[in-house]
């Protein structure tokens, strides 16, 4: 398996390139949301068509979307599904949406893994936990009204991707999160009580609608789903192990022991 990057995916997915053969994987581009220049995109799209021209006939291409609420909005609690419809809300949302389109019209074999909030150590710094950490550490944290996340650990993300090369069909869409979205309120709730740092929570009306994820797909795919623990306590696990601890000052991004 040949990876494309060399950030927060490609260092987790490392492992996994003496199997696979003739998968390309591209856990490089566009990781945040908001605030995201058009440069970022372009960048992006330019790298996938340029590996979508070099892909080898047989090859399987393997490209991270989002399972955000950029992709999933529609309001309500029915659970946004590979197979639509979907209204994206956000310039990340619809940029990926584009990008998926690209690649399912191209012909290449292809994998699109519609990623949830993936924690775990060594994420960069304007990923979910690590700014809602570095808000807390300085007193002020900035909450998008009745908004939600679906976390999900980066290791339940290597297990599923594996166990997904190695038997899902040809040219599939899939969504990785745990089907549970967490109140952004209680997610920093528990990183206040971690820190054993309070901080003054600012309320903004948030730019999307939060709608679940389905992950029956998911489940049908990769039977082992079953044994990872999502449900409604998932979450706090991930903030147990994950969350940086406050030292001397800082905020360090490593796993906890254990």
């Amino acid at each position: 398996m040949r990876i494309i990057g060399s950030g927060f995916l490609a260092r987790h997915l490392a492992p996994l390139t003496g199997s696979h053969k003739g998968v390309t994987v591209i856990a490089a581009g566009v990781s945040a949301a908001g605030d995201t220049p058009q440069r970022a995109f372009d960048r992006e799209a330019a790298l996938l068509f340029d590996v979508i021209h070099e892909c080898e006939p047989g090859e399987r291409l393997v490209f991270f979307s989002t399972a955000s609420t950029g992709m999933y909005s529609v309001p309500g609690d029915e659970p946004g599904t590979e197979d639509g419809p979907v209204f994206p809300a956000t310039a990340y949302g619809r940029h990926k949406f584009a990008l998926e389109a690209v690649l399912a019209a191209s012909g290449v074999d292809y994998l699109i893994l519609r990623l949830g909030h993936v924690v775990g150590p060594h994420q960069p710094p304007h990923q979910l936990l690590p700014a809602l950490a570095r808000q807390v550490q300085a007193g002020d944290v900035r909450i998008y009204r009745n908004a939600s996340r679906d976390l999900i650990d980066i290791r339940d993300v290597v297990t599923i991707v594996d166990a997904l090369l190695a038997g899902a069909p040809e040219r599939l869409v899939v969504n990785v999160a745990s089907g549970v979205p967490v109140p952004v309120e209680r997610i920093v709730d528990r990183v206040e009580t971690l820190l054993g740092t309070p901080a003054r929570h600012t309320y903004v009306d948030a730019p999307a609608a939060a709608q679940p994820v389905s992950t029956r797909r998911l489940r049908r795919l990769v039977p082992a789903v079953t044994g990872m623990g999502f449900g409604p306590g998932y979450y706090e696990g991930l903030l147990d192990r994950y969350l940086p601890y406050y030292a001397a000052g800082d905020l360090k991004l490593e796993a906890a022991p254990g």
